[in-house]
């Protein structure tokens, strides 16, 4: 009996960590993905935080977490840095943009805070960010790395004049949040996918 036990717990591990490390390589490889040129990188820099459902009133795990991305994602040093923070009412009362605001303050951020309020998908999210991100010289946008390449790629298809400026943020770091890189890789392949599916039975 101890021996398929122990078979099931072996094929188990490494099947969690084969799933692991897939979500590791895919966000690793997506936080390169969709990049400009840095034809433009002069100037202000704007980091572009992509929000997440809020239910309550305070930040959910996921919000705080892509907000200590987008923190510290903001280059150190003289050059003037404004965070962009994205996201509508979607799931509770107050927008995500708020909410993701107040928890930037509670983390010590004193810079500059520009809100997207009103958008409830990335689409909406890189529509609305255009006019607050038109001036910066570099931009970074900033989420779980697979979702953050999907919201570069719109950018490319909205406005690649502003995605020549693309940068990369601090969006990956190895074995961190494991659990999120796996749902992220996820997400995003179905994303992937049926954009595949759309442009073959598109006309």
């Amino acid at each position: 009996m101890r021996r398929p036990l122990s078979l099931f717990t072996a094929v188990a591990a490494a099947s969690g960590l084969g799933i692991l490390g897939w979500a590791e390589y895919v966000s690793w490889r997506a936080s390169h993905r969709a990049l400009g040129d840095g034809s433009a990188a002069e100037g202000i820099e704007a980091v572009v935080v992509l929000g997440y459902r809020d239910r309550g009133g305070r930040a959910n795990f996921v919000n705080r977490y892509r907000v200590r991305v987008g923190l510290r994602s903001l280059s150190r040093g003289p050059r003037e840095s404004v965070l962009v923070l994205c996201g509508g009412s979607v799931a509770g009362d107050i927008p995500e943009a708020d909410l993701m605001a107040r928890y930037a303050r509670e983390r010590g951020y004193a810079g500059r805070i520009l809100l997207d309020p009103t958008s409830t998908t990335t689409q909406q999210n890189i529509e609305n960010a255009v006019a607050l991100i038109e001036h910066a010289g570099a931009i970074k946008i900033v989420s779980n790395s697979p979702h953050a390449a999907v919201a570069r790629e719109q950018l490319w298809s909205l406005r690649p004049d502003l995605a020549a400026r693309l940068v990369r943020g601090a969006d990956y770091r190895f074995g961190e949040a494991p659990l999120l890189k796996v749902a992220s890789a996820v997400i995003a392949g179905r994303y992937h996918a049926r954009a595949r599916r759309d442009r073959r039975v598109a006309p």
